[in-house]
């Protein structure tokens, strides 16, 4: 199996050239790649680079995820997120390929406290969740083989995320302010990376369950609740920290004014992977904790 990987470099295209490299031959590509054409604002060199490789899978792990810019950057936000995936989706169906997708909770509109469901109805409130929802639909729309996987709050050792951000933080200040009132599933790339594995090799056998799936770790948190744990637990793993004991404060997100509004609910129902895959999603401090070991060190 020739399985050619987009986005190599990202905290979940990083973990994926691990977890595909046992299913076949993996060619993986970022946007500065030489030899093939990884850059997303090329569609003419990504459609030759696929015609090139002719793989029996892409993975599309690239995507414009700069939530604030893309307020302003709207352009290269819909070439990456929008575009991109559809030529994808187009060339994959012309090959006979399976297409592997990565989505968000930002495709919806935060309202409520229930968990989404891939039936629901989608109503995105920023550029990015428009362009990602975009790319949703066209790969869809494309009449082949496909896996999308909506997730929420990403986060890995390699890369920038949420709980990296609050360390650092928490070594030069002595109080923080975090937003309680977003809702979600912290979701690591590595859990992510390996699903996929799993899930591609079951998909080649069982065509049927090609669509759309809600894939995140179980349990639920807010921002404020997450930084108080990722905090506390380098604090009792020797971590030097200055925040003070206490000194985190829970502020609604008024309180915190960007460009792109986020959606509240970013809660997901993972019930219909978990039955179609008959694949466990363990709880987020589990891999939390995991990446915190992993880290210990470099803080």
């Amino acid at each position: 199996m020739k399985i050619l990987l987009f986005g190599k470099n990202g905290q979940l295209g990083w973990e994926l050239q691990r977890s595909l490299v046992p299913l076949g031959d993996l060619v993986a590509l970022d946007a500065d790649s030489k030899e093939f054409c990884g850059d997303f604002t090329n569609l003419e060199g990504i459609a030759n680079t696929i015609r090139d490789i002719a793989p029996d899978v892409i993975v599309n792990a690239a995507a414009y995820t700069a939530v604030d810019k893309a307020e302003s950057d709207q352009a290269v936000a819909h070439a990456i997120n929008a575009l991109a995936p559809a030529l994808l989706a187009q060339e994959a169906k012309r090959l006979g390929a399976c297409l592997v997708h990565y989505s968000t909770d930002y495709v919806f509109d935060g309202s409520g406290a229930t968990p989404w469901k891939e039936t629901d109805r989608v109503a995105p409130l920023s550029v990015y969740g428009k362009t990602k929802l975009e790319g949703d639909v066209a790969i869809q729309n494309a009449g082949g083989r496909y896996l999308i996987f909506r997730t929420s709050w990403i986060y890995a050792a390699r890369g920038d995320n949420f709980a990296k951000t609050m360390l650092r933080l928490a070594q030069t200040r002595e109080s923080l302010n975090v937003i309680n009132d977003q809702v979600g599933a912290p979701t690591g790339a590595d859990l992510l990376a390996d699903l996929t594995a799993h899930c591609l090799l079951q998909l080649r056998l069982r065509p049927e369950l090609s669509g759309v799936y809600h894939v995140a770790a179980s349990g639920e948190t807010t921002w404020y609740d997450y930084a108080c744990f990722v905090i506390e637990r380098a604090r009792r793993d020797g971590v030097s920290v200055l925040v003070k004991e206490g000194a985190i404060n829970p502020i609604p997100t008024s309180d915190y004014p960007v460009p792109a509004a986020r959606p509240r609910n970013s809660r997901l129902d993972t019930q219909k992977f978990r039955t179609a895959f008959q694949l466990y999603l363990p709880h987020w401090q589990q891999g939390m904790i995991r990446m915190l070991t992993e880290m210990a060190g470099t803080f």
